[in-house]
């Protein structure tokens, strides 16, 4: 993928920077004048004997492919790969189908339900890495039980592929999370409630495709108002019918859906976490603004999220949620040519879930983006050179 990289000048002045050297001083170990550190940091000068290049990595300590901005594939890149394809193998076996493996004992019910409270506290706290290690082996005894007792192993198969779907679409594996979410919807056929919950995530996985949208409201529509648990079904579902329109560009209607979860948010409350919804007024609000993003209103987008994250349910919600409306408040402020605060909110969404960035392609490239912009101050430089973005 073809990018606009960072001048390799201001690379130079940002390492320098790091490593503590003054332009004199660190002119004076390469053997040139100041005025040429001068000149090569500010862009006047180019840079384009390798020679050179590899004399100011040897002095910066650093490898000459961070000047250039050569993509780096780091460790937990390659790890994220091989934890997609075992996801990918577990996903795509079907032993109880063919009569294997049913002399093996299955897991008993009561450790299916803690495994699958693991998974989803394991995702809410953001540890990608752990999850993608944990779901192949969980994925697998899931469908085992649910293959010799369907009605009694059917809600822990449906929550294990709709968090397996979930990390799919956080790790950018669109098909993958599609067939996670879709096996979900199918062992929840027949039972309405758990047909909400997969449809939630089939949402997420559906962002882009407007027919998915009349999908999250039938699965709405079925779902009894009157619990906080129905509501925050129902709630949860017209958030991801309101992004949906939003993403085909269809404002009215979002405003609308957000609006009806709005008034099933006030009823429900923040604090609460029914069926791994996080729906409240908190979750409404961040969705606001998720939707301001998505239609292209900047100015929206940053009133919205500075109204949000100053609500008392902000510190409810899940580690997860906040990291990823922060990385959605980035894109609003670089839609408002504000380089600084985008990058104020990207570290300290880095600090409190730190695999939201560097696990999310995503989050990647808002650093990028952010790390490209004249303005954009040292820490989100820092950061995305960490990351092997620039």
């Amino acid at each position: 993928m073809s990018r606009d990289p960072v001048p390799i000048g201001r690379r130079v002045a940002y390492l320098r920077v790091r490593r503590r050297l003054s332009q004199q001083s660190f002119a004076d170990r390469l053997g040139k004048s100041k005025s040429w550190v001068d000149k090569v940091e500010r862009g006047v000068r180019s840079l384009e004997r390798l020679s050179t290049i590899r004399e100011i990595a040897a002095v910066l300590r650093v490898d000459p492919a961070a000047l250039l901005g050569r993509d780096v594939q780091p460790a937990e890149v390659a790890e994220r790969s091989e934890g997609v394809a075992r996801i990918r193998a577990a996903l795509s076996a079907y032993p109880m189908a063919f009569g294997r493996q049913a002399d093996r004992a299955v897991m008993p019910p009561d450790r299916l339900a803690r495994e699958v409270r693991h998974a989803w506290t394991t995702y809410q706290h953001a540890r990608y890495p752990r999850l993608v290690e944990l779901l192949p082996t969980v994925l697998t005894e899931v469908h085992r039980a649910h293959g010799q007792h369907p009605e009694a192993g059917r809600t822990a198969v449906v929550e294990m592929d709709r968090v397996t779907a979930a990390v799919l679409v956080k790790l950018g594996e669109g098909s993958l999370a599609w067939l996670a979410a879709d096996r979900a919807m199918s062992a929840a056929a027949g039972d309405r409630v758990l047909l909400a919950c997969a449809a939630v995530q089939l949402g997420e996985v559906l962002r882009g495709s407007a027919r998915a949208g009349p999908v999250m409201l039938a699965a709405a529509s079925q779902i009894a108002a009157g619990t906080p648990e129905a509501l925050s079904l129902r709630g949860s579902l017209l958030l991801q019918a309101a992004l949906i329109a939003a993403r085909a560009g269809d404002d009215r209607t979002a405003g609308r859906l957000l609006d009806e979860a709005a008034e099933l948010g006030d009823q429900v409350g923040d604090g609460h976490d029914h069926y791994r919804t996080a729906f409240g007024p908190a979750a409404v609000e961040v969705a606001r603004a998720a939707v301001a993003v998505e239609l292209g209103d900047g100015p929206e987008a940053v009133a919205r999220h500075e109204k949000a994250i100053g609500r008392d349910g902000w510190r409810w919600l899940p580690v997860e949620h906040r990291a990823a409306h922060l990385i959605d408040a980035a894109r609003a402020y670089l839609r408002t040519d504000d380089p600084a605060n985008a990058a104020r909110v990207l570290v300290r969404a880095e600090r409190i879930a730190p695999a939201e960035i560097s696990h999310r392609p995503a989050a990647r490239d808002v650093v990028a983006q952010v790390a490209r912009h004249s303005a954009a101050p040292a820490t989100v430089t820092q950061l995305a050179i960490n990351l092997g973005v620039l």
